[in-house]
């Protein structure tokens, strides 16, 4: 099953030791400690690491975290991670290039990170790490970012762009397209914050919507987290049916919107992609934490999604663990579901194909890209 993963990130740099606390924390969308007496490794996403990644590294179809983690050590951490990468099977990765540590170690470079994997790995662009790179007056800022961007997506070759609105503000915004002077006004109040604190995070929602647009202007498809993450959003924010004003309004332009991970608002997600015809929708990161879940919650996204409009992602970051677990879950989430659906072997291939690299491969035109 051929497989491009439309989404995700890259490892911690394998020379750099994790404990394992740390270890454990990249196991967990939270960004705080455990309770007391609790560790992340009960879970159904590391349950399914053990089950997965054991083998893989010789430590036994279900060892303790502890087995594991030994026998991860024996091999040394450029041997687990090519073992565990190549495992995966990945023909192209997407890589969101905004997050540039993982539990306080580096992240391993793209042209590292694609010679270990042996995939096809691609940039995506995440708009508000370049905006807040940039410097410029507030009257000028705006044009400054649009320059940027544009600059950022040509030098990178980059195949998308991300938003994390979801983290900033939240997914219900105005979507009309903001106005120069009302992101000068912004940028002007963005720019004081950062006079008096340093450079903070970029939270304004008239900036955001302007990156947002900006975006739209370039025409490659445009991620957007939706759904679940760490605690730092506000997770009804992040519904993505609330984003149902935007995406009418972009609808003209053709720019593709790509929902990513949407759970538990998947199904939403799945409407949105049934009813516009340049929304599409993932379920990467659901499948890898939900365990036994996993296939159900499939079926739940293609109760209304077309199977065009479906797309693999894995969303893993920091694990090379997550970049398996997330193409194992996927796999054995589809043929579950095609089998329950009662498809004969050649549609259920060809089902398993769209979702797992032909709509990629339509979408950001990656056929024409692969060597």
């Amino acid at each position: 099953m051929r497989l491009i993963d439309q989404h995700t990130h890259s490892i911690a740099a394998p020379d750099h030791d994790l404990s394992p606390d740390a270890f454990a924390s990249l196991l967990t969308e939270s960004d705080r400690p455990p309770a007391a007496g609790t560790t992340p490794w009960d879970s159904a996403l590391g349950l399914t690491v053990l089950r997965v990644c054991g083998p893989v590294l010789d430590a036994g179809r279900q060892p303790r975290p502890e087995t594991y983690l030994a026998a991860r050590a024996a091999l040394g951490g450029a041997e687990a991670a090519r073992r565990l990468l190549r495992a995966a099977g990945l023909d192209s990765c997407f890589v969101d290039t905004g997050l540039t540590t993982a539990a306080g170690a580096p992240l391993l470079g793209l042209p590292a990170f694609a010679a270990l994997s042996g995939a096809g790995v691609r940039e995506v662009v995440r708009l508000e790490h370049i905006a807040e790179q940039t410097t410029s007056s507030a009257a000028h800022w705006g044009e400054a970012t649009r320059t940027a961007i544009a600059e950022t997506v040509r030098a990178a070759n980059a195949v998308a762009v991300k938003s994390v609105l979801a983290y900033r503000h939240g997914l219900d915004i105005d979507p009309a397209r903001p106005t120069p002077a009302e992101v000068a006004r912004a940028a002007g109040d963005h720019l004081a914050e950062a006079a008096r604190g340093g450079r903070p995070r970029l939270s304004h929602p008239v900036l955001l919507r302007h990156l947002l647009w900006t975006a739209v202007d370039l025409r490659l498809p445009i991620q957007l987290h939706t759904g679940f993450g760490d605690p730092d959003l506000t997770l009804h924010r992040a519904d993505p049916s609330l984003l149902t004003g935007f995406i009418r309004a972009v609808e003209p332009h053709r720019t593709p919107l790509v929902l990513l991970h949407c759970y538990p608002f998947h199904r939403q997600a799945a409407w949105l992609a049934q009813a516009f015809p340049h929304v599409y929708c993932d379920v990467g990161l659901t499948l890898s934490y939900t365990g036994p879940a996993a296939p159900r919650l499939l079926g739940e996204t293609l109760e209304l999604a077309p199977f065009g409009k479906v797309l693999f992602s894995t969303d893993a970051y920091g694990l090379p663990e997550l970049h398996l677990v997330g193409a194992t879950a996927f796999r054995d989430a589809v043929t579950g579901w095609t089998r329950d659906a009662g498809l004969p072997p050649a549609e259920a291939a060809r089902l398993a194909d769209l979702i797992g690299a032909g709509n990629a491969d339509r979408l950001y035109g990656q056929a024409l890209l692969r060597p």
